[in-house]
């Protein structure tokens, strides 16, 4: 079965070159994870309890808490919670993996990520302030039951791979919505041109976040052109809208093998806002925004005991990495979307895919 992405569905985000991949993990060294958890009801046939959650877990290289990246963390609106965010704005340094997750689980990722890192050191000293962010997925897993626990946080960094990103429905994005339809993790990536060497720029999202009226691409109103009668999903007669739908959250992460300092790698940051506008985001009040970027361009040896030497780019060159990160965070939030699947999860309620074959004629009759 193929693959559809949003580039499938006639969709263009800029001019810019993708990676091989189009996604995050084309910047060499950087992997990603996931654990997935998956529970219908038990014998007593409750729907209550109907368990659509996970953890991803993003690297940006493989000896991460050893050898930090420099980093900048930007809240574009802070409904929500990211750990270990004080540490970056206070020092520049990225020391941990990335986790994402549900919002009643970032402590038990929190603490399993240092658990795990402490296990496989011989420092019983090993000290860790690891980054975790969260979106709510309560309206289709029991996040109350809080079903997170550190075999699968364990599970999520041992699968992280350089390989090709599994997108939609899957790790902490299992359970999530963006613009009333079934969306979860997805991810894109872009090449750029500088000092005659090229270099990448990565993105990848957990998108829980929109109203479908608000969705915008290439200048069209998908939101307001899709027709209500052809959309399945339990829909209000009187404004189309999805019964029960409420704004949600996104966390965007960005990476690139350019080398950057730490206010550069903010300032990155601080340009997914301009990304998501591109597609209809209003950053809504009960929305947790958030974004980290890192660069791997300047890895840190904590072994060294003399001075050294870090490289980074002209100011004015910045400019290509906006251009960049404004281009693939659209991409990877679509790409979240057309790859998740109709969920039916907790109290029995289902949301339901993107439907791509409406989208695709909209996209040709609307050029």
């Amino acid at each position: 079965m193929m693959r559809i992405r949003a580039r499938n569905l006639g969709m263009k985000f800029g001019t810019l070159p993708t990676g091989r991949k189009n996604a995050i993990t084309d910047i060499p060294g950087v992997m990603v994870g996931h654990s997935t958890l998956i529970k219908d009801p038990d014998k007593s046939g409750s729907i209550s309890r109907m368990v659509r959650t996970g953890v991803s877990i993003i690297f940006p290289h493989k000896d991460i808490t050893s050898n930090p990246v420099y980093a900048g963390v930007h809240t574009i609106n802070g409904n929500g919670e990211v750990t270990g965010v004080h540490w970056i704005d206070e020092s520049g340094l990225l020391t941990s993996p990335i986790g994402l997750t549900n919002t009643h689980s970032v402590g038990t990722v929190r603490d399993s990520i240092i658990s795990f890192f402490r296990g496989a050191s011989d420092n019983s000293g090993t000290f860790m302030l690891p980054v975790v962010g969260e979106t709510y997925d309560g309206f289709l897993n029991d996040i109350n039951g809080q079903h997170i626990r550190t075999e699968h946080v364990y599970q999520a960094i041992e699968s992280a791979s350089s390989n090709e990103v599994r997108e939609g429905n899957i790790g902490g994005g299992t359970g999530m919505i963006a613009y009333e339809f079934k969306a979860g993790i997805g991810t894109s990536s872009r090449k750029i041109d500088l000092y005659g060497k090229e270099y990448t720029v990565g993105v990848l999202v957990q998108a829980n976040y929109g109203k479908r009226h608000h969705l915008n691409v290439n200048g069209i109103q998908l939101g307001e052109l899709m027709p209500v009668s052809k959309i399945p999903g339990k829909f209000n007669e009187d404004d189309g809208k999805l019964q029960d739908s409420k704004s949600g959250s996104i966390i965007v992460v960005i990476g690139t093998d350019v080398p950057l300092l730490p206010d550069q790698c903010k300032r990155l940051a601080k340009r997914a806002a301009f990304g998501l506008g591109r597609i209809g985001s209003i950053g809504e009040n009960s929305s947790g925004d958030f974004s980290i970027a890192f660069s791997t361009g300047n890895i840190i040896n904590t072994d060294t005991v003399s001075p050294f030497s870090v490289t980074t780019i002209l100011p004015d060159d910045m400019s290509h990495l906006f251009n960049a990160v404004t281009e693939a965070v659209p991409e990877a939030v679509i790409n979240s979307m057309c790859a998740a699947e109709t969920m039916t999860g907790n109290a029995g309620r289902t949301i339901y895919k993107m439907p791509v074959d409406i989208v695709s004629d909209l996209f040709r009759n609307n050029q």
